[in-house]
C-alpha cells in the first residue's frame, strides 16, 4: 500500500466568513508529483495555507503527513511545519544574512541545538541544489534561479515528506524555470518526497507533465486537462 500523505474528506476551506472551496475529496500518495492549477482567485493558495495550517479546517476530515489538520493548533502548526517544506514564489531569503546563516536560522527555529550537525546538513542541502559552493554568499549576489535553489534547499533542511511549493518559477525566466522544474522532479523521484506545486504557468506544466488538480467555481478537480482559456 502507498503512503498516503495527503488525504482531505469533504472538506469546506473558509477565508474568513467566505467560504472559497466547497465538498474537496484529495489523496495524494509518497513521491507522486501533482500540480495544482487554476485561475487566480480560484482557492489555490487558500488550499495550500490549509495543508500548512496557516488557514485552520473546520469542516471535513483533514490529515496530511500524518497530523490530523482538524486538531492543529498554533502549538502543533511547528511539528506540521517540521514535516513539510514550503517553496515560495518570492524567496523569502533574510536579506541581512547569508546563505548559510538564512539556512541556520530555520534549522534552529524547528529545534536543532548541534552545530556540527547543523553544518552538516546545510552542505548537504546546498548539495543537493547543486550550490555547494555558494553558502556564503548573500541573497542580492545570487542570481533568481540561484536564490530560488537556495529556497529549494531551505525546504528539503528537515527531509519532508512534502513539498508545497506556490508557484516557484513565476518570477524566473524559461530556462531558469526549466531548471528548477528539473530540479522539482529529481527530489521527488531520488527522494521519494510528495510535491504538490501551484502554478498558472501553462508551458512549465506542459513541458513537464504530472498529475494535475484544479481549481474552478469553487470545487477541486482532480486528474484535470489544462482549460486554456
Amino acid at each position: 500500500m502507498a503512503e498516503v500523505i495527503i488525504e482531505l474528506h469533504n472538506v469546506n476551506i473558509y477565508q474568513g466568513s467566505n467560504l472559497v472551496l466547497q465538498d474537496v475529496n484529495l489523496t495524494v500518495n509518497k513521491g507522486e508529483f501533482v500540480y495544482l492549477v487554476g485561475k487566480t482567485g480560484t482557492g489555490k493558495s487558500s488550499l495550500l495555507k490549509t495543508l500548512y495550517g496557516e488557514l485552520p479546517l473546520t469542516e471535513g476530515e483533514g490529515t496530511i503527513a500524518g497530523f490530523n489538520l482538524r486538531d492543529m493548533d498554533w502549538k502543533k502548526v511547528p511539528y506540521l511545519r517540521r514535516n513539510l517544506g514550503v517553496v515560495f514564489q518570492d524567496f523569502q531569503l533574510l536579506t541581512d544574512r547569508n546563505v548559510n546563516e538564512n539556512l541556520k536560522f530555520v534549522l534552529k527555529a524547528t529545534g536543532w541545538t548541534d552545530e556540527k550537525l547543523m553544518d552538516e546538513k546545510i552542505m548537504d542541502v546546498l548539495d543537493k541544489v547543486g550550490l555547494k559552493v555558494k553558502g556564503f554568499k548573500m541573497p542580492f549576489e545570487l542570481s533568481g534561479g540561484e536564490q530560488q535553489r537556495i529556497d529549494i534547499a531551505r525546504a528539503l533542511l528537515n527531509s519532508p515528506k512534502l513539498i508545497l511549493a506556490d508557484e516557484p518559477t513565476g518570477n524566473l525566466d524559461p530556462e531558469t524555470s526549466d531548471e528548477i522544474m528539473s530540479l522539482l522532479f529529481s527530489i521527488s523521484k531520488d527522494y521519494n518526497t510528495t510535491v504538490l506545486m501551484a502554478s498558472h504557468d501553462y508551458i512549465v506544466v506542459q513541458k513537464f507533465p504530472a498529475r494535475m488538480i484544479r481549481t474552478e467555481r469553487g470545487k477541486v478537480i482532480d486528474n484535470a486537462t489544462i482549460n486554456m482559456d
